[in-house]
């Protein structure tokens, strides 16, 4: 009798669920998902759970094949010597492979209350908190929103939208990711609809107190809510593992997305950095790196070698508000480039992506296997770059594997 593989995969995000689902291609294939959360988070919507116009949950019976087996937990150490997982209960789980899709949270709170006074969004619970305060704090009182990618000016277009005075502090440029006309376009529309913009670097926050932000330059703009969506955290957990992370925490790994010290770990999403090279933390590199970690393990499985990222981020997607959205196009190295989509357009692209990306889900977990990103959107550039980076050398070893 075939012994079955056990596979744990740690998160229950775009990327844990998409590798999860593929996983269960082979009947031979154990999967366990272990995530804290009874239910899926739909994090691109966090912003419309702050604002009242979406609860950001789906149940996972919706997006999750059925012979996942799933395990309400927190993991708090991996043991690659013995290939298992411990949880904050105390319970361990045995793997024969293990998918590293720990996520991503928020960041930068380590400036002088920050950690005290300002409201962080990255998570659930975060952006539940958030809610809360703005609920009961009157609808004229100032609300400032700190960093200005796309969770800052999401957020600052919805509060502002449901009628909130709203100051959106930069800390630098408007949406630092979009082309110049891209960012002009979301500016105006921030401006229709009231939002105070604050920004060049005279806006770095040094200070965030009770009632007010402090700026670089002195300015002192009010604050009753103050908003954190300056950056991103990754969980420590590689890190305390023993296991090989870059300077921000994330597992280092080849472009197989194996990690650099065990050919048994296989690191997907924000916390992956393949080649100390990572994608843009983002959803739409989760939904491709999440299938990629998949296939990497079913290939070892087989008894095959695992094929190197072929993957490409294009286009940015922000939302402005209910009626009003931006779709920011990119080339295929994920730089902007001139074209954008703007205005009641941009709202329904954006919307049709966000749903999109719940239809990749559930289509996978009926389906695993069945949908993968067209062979044009890959970046091809990414192979020269990581040659040229290593100065022609191979760009990881793993174990005195080389890996090209």
């Amino acid at each position: 009798m075939t012994k079955n593989t056990e596979v744990v995969v740690i998160g229950g995000g775009y990327a844990g669920v998409m590798a999860a689902n593929r996983l269960t291609r082979r009947d031979d294939v154990t999967v366990t998902l272990v995530n804290p959360r009874p239910a899926f988070v739909d994090r691109i919507r966090l912003h419309q759970l702050v604002g009242g116009t979406h609860d950001a949950v789906v149940d996972y019976g919706r997006v999750l094949a059925p012979r996942v087996r799933r395990v309400a937990g927190t993991v708090t150490r991996i043991d690659p010597a013995r290939r298992e997982v411990r949880q904050a209960s105390g319970d361990t789980l045995g793997y024969d492979y293990l998918v590293y899709a720990v996520g991503s949270g928020s960041g930068g709170l380590d400036v002088p209350g920050a950690a005290e006074f300002a409201y962080p969004m990255a998570t659930l619970e975060e952006a539940r908190r958030l809610r809360a305060a703005l609920d009961v704090a009157p609808v004229t009182a100032p609300v400032t929103v700190v960093g200005a990618g796309p969770t800052g000016m999401e957020t600052a277009a919805e509060l502002a939208e449901a009628g909130r005075a709203v100051t959106l502090v930069c800390g630098g440029v408007l949406g630092p990711y979009l082309h110049p006309r891209g960012r002009r376009s979301a500016a105006g529309r921030l401006a229709r609809l009231g939002v105070t913009v604050l920004d060049g670097p005279g806006t770095v926050v040094e200070a965030v107190t009770r009632e007010t932000v402090r700026l670089r330059d002195g300015r002192e703009p009010p604050s009753a809510v103050t908003v954190w969506t300056a950056g991103f955290g990754v969980p420590d957990l590689a890190a305390r593992s023993g296991l090989s992370t870059d300077a921000e925490g994330r597992l280092l790994t080849d472009e197989t997305l194996t990690s650099v010290d065990d050919p048994r770990v296989v690191a997907a999403g924000d916390a992956a950095a393949p080649s100390g090279l990572p994608f843009r933390m983002s959803c739409q590199a989760a939904v491709q790196l999440g299938p990629h970690a998949a296939d990497t393990v079913l290939s070892r499985i087989a008894g095959a070698p695992p094929a190197p990222l072929a993957l490409a981020l294009v286009a940015q997607c922000v939302s402005l508000g209910r009626r009003n959205g931006l779709f920011q196009m990119a080339h295929r190295n994920d730089v902007a480039m001139r074209g954008h989509i703007s205005g009641r357009p941009g709202a329904m692209i954006k919307e049709f992506i966000s749903r999109g990306i719940l239809w990749q889900l559930a289509h996978q977990a009926r389906r695993p296997g069945s949908l993968d990103f067209p062979a044009w959107a890959k970046d091809r550039k990414r192979q020269e770059a990581l040659r040229a980076g290593a100065g022609g050398s191979p760009v990881a070893t793993r174990r005195g594997e080389t890996v090209e």
